[in-house]
């Protein structure tokens, strides 16, 4: 073994002594409800699949179909080899659905935060990021060379110092960035306030809706949508890889900002385009969101009803707002031994811990979707009860209340 396999393996090892080792689950079946691992099933708790869309009829029609008449693949980048009219319609179809004079698509939601934030900014300029913001908008600031101030998660005096701060700095551009949803908690961005201040700093706003889009506003929209903020967000960044059930990311605006990104962002300059057969499921899947609003209600009903289970069981929920819903056990080895214990009881739900999360604050991260029937929540709340006792996890107390009791 060569001295960097080597290094590689100290630091595996270090991992496996932190309890941060984590071997790739295998699946047997589609991403669902319900998933095969090892020839069992197991109800499925993991999945960003909020409306089930990558199983719809709809979407696996017309990426065969697609992929019938355009190939498999789309040759090269779209600056060199051309662009397919099923990326154009896909991009007119997402401007229409944000309300945006624009939209441009990229492989993943990572790289469209990296695209934009390696684009608009440049050392005159100073971005704004909520502290707990998507690990690709850090990964894209770390790639700018623009002034950066960080804001303590939805604190609006905070914000207020920073936008203070850049605009004293003598910022040319300012960029305020934040999650529409955060993934990890599950609570909503103060949009409105977060808009407002930005306007009177003459600052713009970026907003991530990766976790929103198709959660929030009507027929999915988003955050944006939620909130009535149309035409205040000047960014809107998203994936095409949860709600909407297939791949790739997008990002929103106008007309101005689609120019610089095809122009300067190197992560669409130097990718192949999305294959047509994905492009024509990601069509597939809007006009889905359009026509069946009722799988966003459904999706909406099953995660109060999960919720609510999960703190009549006593489980601190933190605060979450959306389907997204932490199970905050305390150390990480502790929600793995809670994921363990759930997967015995036929529940898959992974245990995250830190560096993703604070290490005080391991959780199970649970997301209900649109295609979980009452019953496999029902049963889910059963294994979370049954593993809650046998673990010693008692209901959270009020501040202040004494520990112990009866």
């Amino acid at each position: 073994m060569s001295d960097f396999e080597e290094s590689l393996g100290e630091e595996l090892s270090e991992l496996r002594r932190e309890g941060r080792w984590h071997p790739l689950t295998v699946l047997e079946s589609p991403q669902d409800s319900e998933v095969e691992i090892g020839g069992k099933r197991f109800i499925n708790l993991c999945s960003n699949n909020y409306l089930g869309l990558n199983t719809h009829p709809h979407l696996i029609e017309a990426a065969i179909a697609a992929t019938k008449k355009w190939g498999a693949g789309s040759g090269a980048v779209r600056t060199i080899a051309g662009t397919q009219l099923l990326h154009e319609e896909l991009e007119q179809k997402l401007a229409v659905f944000k309300g945006t004079r624009a939209a441009l698509t990229l492989p993943s939601g990572f790289t469209a935060n990296l695209a934009v934030l390696g684009s608009v900014l440049g050392e005159a300029d100073a971005v704004v990021s909520d502290e707990l913001n998507h690990a690709s908008i850090i990964d894209g600031i770390r790639l700018t060379k623009a002034r950066r101030y960080l804001f303590p998660h939805k604190d609006m005096p905070g914000l207020e110092q920073r936008l203070t701060e850049a605009r004293g700095g003598g910022a040319r551009r300012i960029l305020v960035v934040t999650d529409g949803v955060f993934s990890m908690d599950g609570d909503i961005a103060p949009l409105p306030e977060i808009v407002e201040l930005a306007e009177a700093y003459g600052a713009a706003v970026m907003v991530d809706d990766a976790h929103a889009s198709g959660v929030l506003g009507r027929n999915g929209r988003g955050s944006i949508d939620h909130f009535q903020l149309e035409g205040r967000v000047q960014v809107q960044v998203g994936t095409l890889s949860k709600a909407v059930g297939v791949l790739g990311g997008y990002v929103a605006g106008s007309q101005e900002l689609r120019d610089t990104l095809i122009h300067s962002g190197r992560p669409f300059l130097f990718s192949t385009s999305q294959p047509p057969g994905v492009v024509a499921a990601c069509i597939a899947a809007l006009e889905v969101m359009e026509k069946e609003p009722e799988l966003q209600a459904r999706l909406w009903e099953n995660a109060r009803h999960f919720k609510a289970g999960l703190e009549q069981l006593g489980f601190d929920c933190g605060q979450s707002e959306t389907p997204i819903t932490p199970v905050i056990v305390g150390e990480g080895e502790r929600a793995v031994a809670l994921s363990d214990e759930l997967r015995q009881r036929g529940v898959f739900a992974t245990p995250i811990g830190f560096p993703t999360v604070a290490r005080d604050r391991g959780r199970v991260r649970t997301i209900v979707t649109a295609a979980h029937t009452m019953a496999q929540l029902d049963r889910a709340l059963e294994a979370f009860a049954d593993a809650g006792r046998i673990l010693g996890i008692e209901p959270p107390r009020p501040a202040g209340a004494p520990a112990g009791g009866a």
